[in-house]
């Protein structure tokens, strides 16, 4: 038999209203009834009701997540981002949505209007580069949806979370030149993209403080995806004067870096040193394994999901989080070739 709320309550010692209130989130609980009831839910494998939940609490207890979908839909970072999100709802018994949109498309506000009429999500946790957009916020705002921000360019009165990028990819650079390259190239994300701009910006932070020129063909567009980072790759390799060191802005930028380096027969560390950004799953399955910057993004997904979730609970507003980057130094940079 299906087991009621009822059967909670009694199991639980608390009445009915009490389940009810733990099961929407609703602040007027202590925390030990809060536990108490909770692990009655557990023991029992008691399962609400979607629908009637929703109709109780005049909420949907859904929360969707945005992205790009020209933003490189096959992007390890997004999966870390939606694994967070996925794992803050679950501990609060929400449901995720997962949406791709098309920033560039004309329609992108109407998709968005007929997203929150049709599912009526309770608050929507948004990823570069949509995080960023003017339109979108301006709309969210007018429609009354909260939102989350996962690495805003913008500080102020946002919820979600943040990471310094301009000074994690000034340390970046610094430890290349620490091991002797100066000729440092960089490939950079997709234009106009907040976490191109910030990594672009701390790379020629690091280049002028060093006292070094920034050689304009040194620095190649890219778009963060693997091929994106093998065509710059090709174009930097087959430079006269080629670069001892290149720091691609993301991970899989970085891996396309190192597989144009053997089709150069570049061996890496000993003739180039490559270097990402995010400490991707997959930056420690290359050999050799990737150095970067370990940028939580599975954590950030979650913290920028728990601020929002925060809100909506009307315990207290919710809140920018700032996090700590930090440097992973592995097999594929080392001291830079003799002959520069």
């Amino acid at each position: 038999m299906r087991v009621r709320l009822e059967d909670v309550a009694r199991k639980a010692g608390v009445s009915p209203k009490t389940v009810s209130r733990v099961l929407n989130d609703e602040a007027n609980v202590t925390d030990a009834t809060r536990e108490r009831v909770r692990a009655a839910m557990e023991a029992m494998d008691y399962r609400p009701n979607p629908s009637a939940r929703s109709l109780a609490g005049h909420r949907s207890f859904v929360i969707a997540m945005l992205y790009d979908n020209n933003d490189n839909p096959a992007s390890t970072y997004l999966a870390e981002v939606q694994d967070g999100v996925l794992e803050a709802c679950d501990a609060h018994r929400y449901s995720m949505m997962l949406r791709p949109l098309r920033m560039r498309d004309s329609d992108f506000i109407r998709r968005v209007d007929a997203l929150i009429a049709d599912h009526h999500p309770d608050g929507v946790v948004l990823t570069p580069p949509i995080t960023d957009y003017a339109p979108l916020l301006k709309r969210l705002r007018e429609l009354g949806v909260p939102y989350a921000s996962v690495s805003p360019a913008r500080r102020g009165k946002i919820l979600g979370v943040a990471m310094d990028e301009q000074q994690a990819a000034r340390a970046m650079v610094e430890h290349l030149i620490e091991q002797g390259h100066r000729r440092i190239a960089h490939v950079i994300g997709i234009a106009n993209h907040g976490a191109s701009r910030w990594r672009l910006a701390g790379y020629r932070e690091a280049i002028a403080a060093a006292g070094l020129s920034e050689d304009p063909a040194w620095v190649v567009q890219g778009a963060f995806t693997f091929a994106s980072g093998v065509e710059a790759a090709r174009q930097l390799f087959a430079l006269r004067k080629r670069p001892t060191a290149v720091f691609a802005a993301n991970d899989d930028m970085a891996t396309g870096v190192m597989w144009a380096a053997g089709e150069y027969g570049l061996k890496v560390p000993r003739d180039v040193s490559v270097c990402g950004f995010d400490d991707t799953p997959l930056s420690r399955q290359l050999w050799p394994a990737l150095t970067t910057i370990q940028q939580p993004s599975r954590e950030m997904g979650k913290i920028a999901a728990e601020q929002l979730l925060t809100h909506l609970r009307g315990q207290g507003s919710g809140r920018l989080v700032d996090i700590p980057f930090s440097l992973q130094v592995r097999g594929s940079t080392g001291v830079a070739p003799k002959d520069t």
